[in-house]
């Protein structure tokens, strides 16, 4: 039976061997995801496809709504990339250590919603690209998690990813005419609301 569906709250508790057999398995599966970004960054900078263009979020254009699925998978060039890799292991890592249902469910919401938020209130005439719309709603939904099921260890997991990367969480409020404030906060918002919808 999958872990999304268990019936025992403490199936999963922190310190227990199915807990560290669950962050394992969802550890090695992020491993797997993150070289899928790479490679796919690499085919468009080799072959020069203009994937950012073509799957990025357009606000409020018909020919953005398609970046709403695959914007979160392109990058704004390798550097884009090396400095979302690591928090989107680590957040991904214990956002599917609480279950793979969830955790994909938890995923796909946020990707709609908060590519949806981007492409309705974004700046036009732009092109939104990279998994920091993810990562900010793993990082929502983490902190609601901790809230709502009244995990400590989830708690302890935003904590740490906060003191690491304490200067991305500016990228919630208007700033850098570079980075897509709107993706990281509807990002965050969707997490938090998932953390509600798809609770244990």
């Amino acid at each position: 039976m999958s872990q999304f569906w268990t019936t025992d709250p403490d199936r999963l508790r922190f310190g227990t061997e199915p807990f560290y057999a669950a962050v394992g398995r969802a550890f090695v599966t992020m491993c797997a995801v993150v070289p899928v970004l790479f490679a796919v960054e690499a085919l468009d900078y080799w072959l020069r496809l203009g994937l950012d263009v073509r799957g990025g979020i357009i606000p409020r254009s018909v020919y953005g709504l398609d970046g709403i699925v695959f914007s979160p998978l392109l990058h704004d060039g390798f550097g884009h990339l090396y400095a979302n890799s690591v928090p989107l292991l680590l957040l991904g890592t214990f956002v599917m250590t609480a279950g793979w249902r969830r955790g994909i469910w938890s995923t796909a919401f946020i990707m709609l919603v908060g590519g949806l938020g981007v492409w309705l209130v974004g700046e036009p005439g732009t092109v939104v690209v990279g998994a920091s719309g993810v990562i900010f709603g793993y990082f929502g939904l983490l902190l609601a998690r901790g809230v709502v099921e009244r995990s400590w260890w989830n708690f302890g997991v935003v904590a740490l990813v906060a003191l690491l990367y304490w200067s991305v969480l500016f990228g919630l409020l208007p700033g850098d005419p570079g980075i897509s404030w709107q993706g990281h906060l509807f990002g965050f918002v969707s997490g938090a609301v998932a953390a509600i919808l798809f609770r244990r």
